[in-house]
């Protein structure tokens, strides 16, 4: 097993009795999902421990699961997780565009 680490992106921010609710909960208790809210937006920032990423998402989603009306837009690995992951590559992160004086010139 490891530590898997990704985001879970909520279709709104959650109310004042979805936070209760959240707070008082012992599976969110056990660490691993913290909040990040700003205006419009929350969500969950994951590192779960499991066998693989797909097991780990799960495992986050049944756990946000208890608080009624959270709902999941997205799950996001960001450059910051795709290198915890272990999945940062070529292929997955593109390289930076080449700067203008790199540019062959005709």
């Amino acid at each position: 097993m490891r530590d898997w680490h990704f985001n879970l992106v909520l279709d709104a921010p959650l109310t004042e009795e979805q936070r209760d609710i959240m707070n008082g909960s012992d599976r969110i208790a056990e660490g691993g999902l913290g909040l990040a809210e700003r205006p419009g937006y929350s969500r969950f920032i994951c590192v779960v421990r499991a066998d693989t990423l797909t097991a780990a998402i799960a495992e986050a989603l049944s756990r946000i699961g208890d608080v009624p009306g959270a709902f999941i837009r997205s799950v996001e690995l960001d450059e910051i997780a795709l290198d915890e992951n272990g999945m940062a590559t070529p292929a997955v992160i593109p390289a930076p565009p080449r700067l203008e004086e790199d540019t062959p010139v005709s």
